[in-house]
């Protein structure tokens, strides 16, 4: 029997198989073990922990966004939000509906105060986590002013998921059933 060819031309054929091969591995072993174990033994538990709003200071790499309603925030934002016709706890509640409706996020926080959330998002493939915390503020004139942080747990940069993520908030609380926006003042 003829012995097989490994190479046509110079054509690494053998390598470019057996890489194909270990890569398939590698893939079916990080699903069979979980996405969501693999990340927390190599990052840590996903959910990074409450933010003090009041004393946030942003990260030097990309991987976080900001929004807050105007006057609400110190920080550089990457979002300005309207403030809110209605009270921070029917805010709150409206912002759990948008949470439901993505699909992807777990709430983490101990529910102590009405007006604070913490939300563990994940991405839809490989699911990384990414932690958002969210703060009504009551002010005059039954106006609410939101303050909203989405951070990942892992890499240098987030392609923007962060920043999007809090647009499809935004918007989902726009159409939310009794929740009214007033205009976003510069």
């Amino acid at each position: 029997m003829a012995r097989m060819k490994t190479e046509r031309r110079g054509f690494p054929t053998r390598r470019i198989v057996l890489g194909a091969a270990a890569a398939g591995l590698a893939a079916a072993g990080f699903y069979a073990i979980g996405p969501r174990r693999i990340w927390r033994w190599a990052a840590g538990p996903a959910d990074q922990g409450p933010v003090d709003f009041a004393s946030l200071r942003r990260r030097e790499a990309p991987n976080d966004a900001l929004a807050c309603s105007n006057g609400a925030c110190d920080q550089p934002v990457d979002l300005i939000l309207p403030t809110y016709r209605t009270s921070p706890a029917s805010l709150m509640e409206a912002l759990d509906a948008a949470a439901r409706e993505s699909g992807r996020a777990e709430r983490v926080d101990d529910g102590q105060d009405p007006a604070y959330r913490r939300y563990v998002f994940r991405s839809q493939i490989l699911k990384f986590p990414d932690t958002l915390d969210a703060k009504a503020i009551g002010g005059p004139g039954g106006e609410t002013s939101l303050m909203l942080y989405s951070r990942s747990l892992l890499g240098r940069g987030d392609l923007g998921a962060n920043r999007a993520r809090l647009g499809a908030i935004v918007r989902a609380l726009g159409r939310a059933q009794g929740v009214q926006a007033i205009a976003a003042r510069r």
